[in-house]
């Protein structure tokens, strides 16, 4: 017999949440090591821009690509278990990496780090749900993902330092001991639910197959997946690998300024994150708006910097760290269309679509601005000059043409079934008028069908 949820979350729920974000800020930290240390990466493995970038792309191709065994894992080992392989593998990673003297063991380590990072986040919001009533849940879990981004603080800042203070063994080494430690108090700490608590069950195999056709079918699924594109790629790619040389090499920033720029990314995104939770939950039927809008934040400001006449300024480059920022929690909008257009029982797979949106567009990105940058640079050299990142940084616009064109042909097909079910949206200037007018009223006007409403999916 289970013991019935508490009302509010208990104080031990609230230590193992903490044991479990402490686990996953590791591993945004172990995530984000390369980039910070991509020149030095070239010169010790005597290794062009297209080499390193497989670095990353092989790590995060790893990732993505453990979404779904990983998640049939933690159902059956729990989230204790997942969280420990997890730390273990990517301290072996980190590990592997301080040691490596080539290229192919240097790809092997970061494959290492991959597999670790893939077990971790998602067995971290099972911790959640299964410690937190429904109601605290939600919350807990925005938390999660913006207090986890405390890694690549680490790693823009203490990691840097240490690397110009050491030396690239010493300063791995020093990754892998965190790794090792985070994996004992896991161990000593963490519990997968309450006491009482059943294990969920995993459905069968048939099912997951039918359910995958149906998450896939579903044009609120397809919508997250191409929001999760064009809102995700560049700021990913600017922070896990060429941001830092980008500014280093290509404005001539010093590489604590640089380091400076990535931490602001990091805190705009947790500042933005919660506002567009907010906005989400109060204009259901308006969320292809805040994606317009970030989307063209970000290619607006990205020309302005390539196109400007030599060096960009200080405080553009401020500015484009700031609105990479909102990157991050933009993506997060394709989960809350998923979520929304979705059954229960297709959550965890409509997820998991959305999330190959995103990454998918950064390993393409990161590997073709790597090519783009060995094609203008002679040799092996690490000395590109500010047309070759321009040239470069020009492939997002690719990205960013297939993502608008699939968030517009999507969200078309959505407004025509919720038409077709009796929802009508007026103008988007008179529903802000009418919520002006009202405050705390919703300005949505919906007019009955013979099908009724399907409720706040929309836009």
């Amino acid at each position: 017999m289970t013991s019935a949820p508490a009302a509010r979350p208990s104080a031990r729920a609230y230590a193992m949440w903490l044991v479990g974000l402490l686990a996953y800020a590791v591993a945004v930290f172990h995530r984000s090591s390369l980039g910070v240390a991509a020149v030095e990466a070239q010169e010790r493995f005597s290794a062009g821009a297209s080499a390193v970038s497989l670095f990353l792309v092989l790590q995060l191709a790893v990732y993505a690509a453990l979404q779904v065994p990983v998640g049939v894992a933690l159902d059956r080992f729990g989230s204790r278990r997942m969280i420990l392989a997890g730390a273990v593998t990517m301290a072996a990673g980190q590990l592997l990496l301080a040691l490596a003297a080539d290229v192919p063991t240097a790809v092997a380590a970061r494959v290492l780090v991959g597999a670790g990072d893939a077990m971790t986040f998602i067995s971290v919001l099972r911790i959640v749900a299964l410690w937190f009533p429904g109601t605290a849940a939600p919350l807990v879990t925005q938390l999660t993902g913006i207090l986890g981004q405390v890694g690549s603080i680490v790693a823009a800042y203490p990691l840097v330092a240490l690397l110009h203070a050491t030396s690239w063994t010493a300063t791995f080494l020093g990754a892998a001991a965190t790794g090792v430690l985070v994996a004992v108090l896991v161990v000593a700490a963490l519990r997968d639910a309450p006491p009482g608590t059943p294990p969920p069950a995993a459905p069968p195999v048939a099912e997951l197959r039918r359910g995958l056709v149906a998450t896939w079918r579903e044009p609120g699924t397809r919508i997250g997946l191409y929001t999760h594109l064009v809102t995700q790629f560049s700021g990913t790619v600017f922070a896990l690998l060429w941001g830092y040389p980008f500014l280093v090499v290509g404005q001539g920033l010093a590489p604590g300024t640089a380091a400076g720029l990535l931490t602001l990314l990091v805190l705009v995104g947790m500042g933005v994150g919660p506002v567009l939770g907010k906005l989400c939950a109060r204009w259901p039927l308006r969320r292809s708006v805040l994606v317009f809008g970030i989307l063209t934040a970000t290619a607006t400001v990205w020309t302005v910097v390539l196109l400007w006449p030599g060096r960009a300024p200080l405080w553009l480059l401020v500015v484009l760290a700031a609105v990479l920022g909102t990157n991050g929690p933009g993506s997060m909008i394709g989960f809350d269309y998923a979520r929304t257009e979705n059954p229960v029982e297709r959550q965890g797979s409509a997820s998991g679509v959305v999330n190959v949106g995103g990454f998918v567009a950064s390993l393409l990105t990161i590997l073709a601005v790597g090519a783009v940058l060995d094609l203008l640079t002679p040799g092996a050299s690490t000395d590109y000059d500010l047309d070759a990142f321009r040239a470069a940084f020009a492939v997002q616009y690719v990205f960013w043409a297939i993502g608008l064109a699939g968030v517009v042909r999507h969200r078309r097909e959505l407004r025509s079934r919720l038409a077709r079910d009796g929802v009508v949206l007026v103008p988007l200037h008179a529903a802000v008028r009418g919520r002006l007018r009202a405050a705390g009223r919703s300005a949505e006007r919906v007019r009955p069908g013979r099908g009724g409403s399907r409720g706040p999916g929309g836009r």
